[in-house]
């Protein structure tokens, strides 16, 4: 019986194996660029790059990708969120930078992952003599399923993460808003009934001051 699962546990081993990646948050201080790298084997790989601003200012950061000869492949500003998948033309080191120097004391954390996924996972798929054909296409297919549900999966977990975050920072920023608020607010009542005693004890003073 265990034997009928051997070439559905090489094909979840092989798939395993054939994915590389790394998921990370990182806290960017104010004036602070950042850099990470991933080394890619082969040319053709598929490279996935997601990040997202969990906190910190108008949850924005500026970010780049640039490949082994320094060339720029994806860049902008001021970006809350990306998701992208870009095929890598070369193997070597590529980098991923955060750029947080538009801001001058306010922190951002980002959550970022960088997944690395060799092409032609069907040629890398082990089979086994005597396994007729169509029982390996169905395993191959109802494994891309799996993985790409899974897929699905994860990146809505990302997304209410994100939401969740940032909610919460959106909360708490404005809690101590409102609380700043009401300090300046009290205060401003009491210097106002200081005022007020003062104002009065000056007229009965010089009321008292006529009469004699």
């Amino acid at each position: 019986m265990a034997r009928q699962f051997l070439p559905l546990y090489g094909i979840l081993a092989c798939l395993v194996n054939l994915i590389s990646g790394t998921a990370l948050t990182y806290k960017l201080a104010p004036n602070e660029k950042a850099c990470f790298f991933s080394d890619v084997q082969q040319k053709g790989a598929k490279i996935a790059f997601y990040f997202a601003v969990q906190s910190g200012g108008s949850f924005d950061v500026d970010y780049s990708v640039k490949g082994p000869s320094d060339n720029i492949i994806m860049e902008n500003s001021k970006e809350r969120q990306v998701d992208a998948v870009f095929t890598a033309k070369e193997p070597g080191e590529y980098k991923f930078c955060f750029n947080n120097e538009m801001s001058t004391y306010t922190d951002k954390t980002v959550d970022f992952e960088i997944a690395v996924e060799g092409e032609g996972p069907s040629a890398l798929l082990p089979s086994k003599q005597g396994t007729p054909p169509e029982q390996t296409s169905a395993l191959e297919e109802s494994i891309m399923k799996v993985s790409r549900d899974l897929s699905t999966i994860n990146r809505n977990q990302k997304y209410f993460r994100t939401r969740e975050n940032r909610n919460f920072s959106t909360v708490k920023s404005t809690e101590t808003r409102i609380f700043n608020f009401s300090v300046v607010e009290s205060g401003l009542m009491v210097c106002m009934a200081g005022l007020q005693v003062f104002i009065v004890r000056f007229f009965f003073q010089g009321a008292r001051k006529g009469y004699v």
